[in-house]
């Protein structure tokens, strides 16, 4: 991940929460599943022992990527209105499609496009940040060009 990513104290909570998780929980319980697995007998046929060892590998390169994020993270606290930022609810009219959104900005750890919560740095999100009420922007997404109209800025 890139350093000084930007989240909401709730992205930053949410982090920290899945990496406790991983630590306290995930961890012994990959440790116990490998060691049960070893009573199996012999390694080099052990599927369970495989997919242990597998399963550790993933929780703990997440835990490495969990803890470059945190040790780099800027988190925003203070929300202003005046424009598009990480942490402002922005309404935007969509002329292309002749309709009307509605997006939380958010991290890109943080994003949720089927709740409305879009990066900063998708399409999108890149092209808003900075913008004000009133603004119109063109944004080129996979399926073409949108112009939108900032409608409001909000937090």
């Amino acid at each position: 991940m890139a350093i000084g990513m930007k989240v909401t104290s709730e992205g930053l909570e949410k982090l920290q929460a899945e990496l406790k998780h991983l630590e306290e929980v995930e961890r012994k319980k990959v440790i116990e599943d490998i060691e049960t697995a070893r009573g199996y007998g012999d390694l080099s046929e052990n599927s369970e022992y495989d997919e242990a060892k597998t399963r550790q590998g993933k929780i703990e390169g997440r835990i490495q990527e969990l803890k470059e994020i945190l040790a780099n993270v800027i988190v925003v606290d203070e929300i202003h209105t005046d424009a598009v930022d990480v942490g402002t609810i922005v309404t935007v009219y969509n002329q292309t499609r002749g309709a009307q959104f509605e997006y939380t900005i958010v991290g890109a750890t943080e994003a949720n496009p089927l709740k409305g919560k879009i990066s900063d740095r998708s399409p999108i999100g890149k092209a808003l940040m900075g913008c004000r009420k009133g603004a119109k922007v063109e944004v080129e997404t996979p399926s073409g060009i949108v112009v939108l109209e900032i409608l409001d800025i909000s937090k």
